[in-house]
């Protein structure tokens, strides 16, 4: 990253550098370790586009789980633009109908399904894993759910966002590991969350039989499995030519906050309700609009206003 040029475009040497990795991580065996830090020309505000700017993946299948909305919709567009067959999976397809109607006009080679996924159901993931055919090179493990207000458990009686959140995309990458290996490089990215700072893994007691129900150590704790689940796969499944990470995608108003309400979002610091606001956000349930202001740990803030969006 280039903190004095943060905004800037990728450049054509950039993209070449980006495709030159995507071709041979594997094949070079180049572990990365702590003395070689990871660099990229990118800065906090480059878009997914604009880092596939130049690659192609024709020919190469992607998994992004809970692609209906938000991050999840807009990682398939990349992937589907950048020429990759994506496959959406959701627990309703009819949900994402239209996100599938859209893309495939206007993502060159690209081709976008939907198939029917419930992470709270093993059953839903062993048909999905099973139905499964041919390779497949890159998996988001996108879908989440976050600070239920009440302890929910799913039939088999896990604390639901645990279930969603890790043990059911756990299962999914799992059961798709032969599909992984045969692609020969194969990536599993995880969507996790700076929130696992705020909770270990609670080996004694992962369903809150025992303690009491807090939404937010929840989600900590699934969000700490995940980032534990990477550490895991990238062990386990090198030899297999398969890598994996956990990122932390930011602070981005979706679906995800559908549980918050307006006074929790303000005191985190993100949202001040204005009545003519520069950012709208349909994606939210109320579909109010809203104005975003920068989170006290962004680089940003020491020169935001309270008002930047």
């Amino acid at each position: 990253m280039r903190p004095d040029v943060p905004n800037a475009a990728p450049s054509a040497a950039a993209a070449s550098h980006r495709q030159h990795e995507l071709n041979t991580t594997h094949e070079t065996g180049r572990d990365m370790t702590p003395s070689e830090p990871l660099t990229t020309p990118f800065g906090p505000r480059t878009t997914a586009r604009e880092i596939l700017d130049g690659v192609s993946l024709d020919g190469q299948r992607f998994l992004v789980t809970g692609g209906a909305s938000g991050i999840g919709a807009e990682t398939a567009r990349a992937l589907a633009g950048a020429g990759a067959e994506v496959t959406i999976g959701v627990r309703d397809p009819a949900r994402v109908a239209d996100i599938v109607r859209d893309l495939q006009p206007s993502t060159g080679s690209g081709h976008v399904i939907a198939a029917p996924l419930d992470l709270a159901d093993l059953a839903s993931v062993r048909r999905f894993t099973d139905d499964w055919r041919g390779p497949l090179n890159g998996l988001v493990a996108n879908a989440g759910i976050m600070a239920l207000p009440d302890l929910e458990r799913t039939p088999e009686g896990w604390e639901r966002q645990l279930a969603v959140n890790y043990l059911g995309h756990f299962a999914v990458i799992l059961g798709l590991h032969d599909a992984l290996a045969a692609a020969g490089t194969a990536r599993v990215a995880i969507v996790s969350s700076t929130a696992h700072l705020r909770s270990p893994f609670v080996f004694d007691d992962p369903q809150f039989t025992l303690r009491p129900y807090d939404r937010w150590s929840a989600y900590a704790q699934s969000k700490t499995a995940d980032v534990l689940l990477a550490v895991g796969i990238a062990h386990r499944w090198a030899a297999d030519g398969i890598t994996a990470n956990a990122l932390m995608p930011g602070w981005i108003t979706t679906n995800l906050q559908r549980h918050l309400d307006d006074d929790t979002l303000r005191s985190m610091g993100a949202l001040v309700p204005r009545a003519t606001a520069s950012i709208s956000t349909t994606s939210r349930p109320s579909n109010r609009v809203r104005r975003l202001r920068c989170w006290s740990w962004h680089p940003r803030c020491s020169t935001a206003s309270p008002d930047a969006t």
